[in-house]
């Protein structure tokens, strides 16, 4: 997220309640979050964590969750005062949406008495924010949404090592956009790096496939696993003058997991496209 984006958000936002905070120290190394400089009163912060790049499935009152990727914060605040004079669930999902839309945000999905979520574009920069009340707790997860750094490079040679041990290779780092076949631009080192293998092998035939995780549908995930496979094939034959005779596009949906769909870590193994040689 851009600094300009959380400068205009600092100044923008208005105060979630009026009254002091907690008397209470936060936990160590815990601040507020700029695109919410306040709280509601007499909370704390007990918890927080920040990851560089992380992702976060953002509730749904129907239909599936939606990932967010980006810089994601999760702070976790605890009610200091007397349990009666405790603010409601409606209380503090009317304070955050209010002060959200006043800043110029979007209220995306609530459950007014338990949650609600949003988002807000400034200057091509987006960032969504989900508050949760619980009993005792107001829990805060916010993602600036960016693109992920590629730090582990597809290597064409790597490929060609693990077709030739095993028949097949997983690629990663070719993206798409949340469950479409649309292929990101960083995606571009990874598609180049499969054409590198092909015409250094000019008689290597492979099937491309395509794999997704199990969230969602299984026909829709087949169906989205199928274009995707089908984007790349595309790309190669497009973009590298690869012959389409020597490609075919698959999909294999959910099917062949090679991580537990558990954990989100796990989820993003399993989107993936393979190399599978015919």
């Amino acid at each position: 997220m851009k600094k300009a984006l959380i400068v205009w958000m600092s100044a923008t936002i208005l105060l979630l309640a009026t009254g002091v905070a907690a008397q209470q120290p936060d936990s160590k190394g815990c601040k507020d979050h700029p695109l919410f400089p306040t709280r509601m009163p007499e909370y704390r912060l007990a918890d927080c964590k920040v990851e560089d790049y992380g992702v976060y499935e953002f509730s749904s009152t129907k239909g599936p969750k939606t990932p967010v990727e980006g810089k994601f914060t999760f702070l976790a605040y605890s009610f200091t005062g007397e349990r009666a004079n405790e603010p409601s669930g409606l209380a503090v999902v009317r304070n955050y949406e209010n002060a959200f839309q006043k800043a110029g945000g979007t209220i995306l999905q609530s459950d007014p008495q338990r949650w609600v979520n949003g988002k807000i574009v400034k200057d091509s920069q987006e960032a969504w924010f989900e508050v949760e009340k619980g009993n005792g707790k107001i829990w805060l997860r916010i993602v600036e949404k960016k693109a992920m750094e590629q730090i582990i490079v597809a290597d064409a040679a790597a490929f060609g090592n693990d077709i030739r041990a095993t028949g097949h290779a997983a690629v990663y780092g070719i993206n798409f956009d949340t469950g479409k076949s649309t292929i990101k631009p960083e995606s571009a080192q990874a598609i180049g790096e499969i054409a590198n293998l092909l015409k250094a092998d000019p008689g290597l035939k492979i099937y491309v496939v395509g794999h997704t995780d199990n969230v969602g549908g299984v026909d829709s995930n087949i169906k989205l696993s199928q274009d995707r496979a089908e984007a790349v094939l595309q790309a190669l034959v497009r973009d590298h003058g690869i012959a389409p005779a020597r490609l075919r596009a698959s999909g294999c949906g959910p099917f062949a997991p090679v991580s537990s769909n558990d954990t989100e870590e796990g989820r993003a193994k399993n989107r993936r496209v393979e190399l599978v040689k015919q």
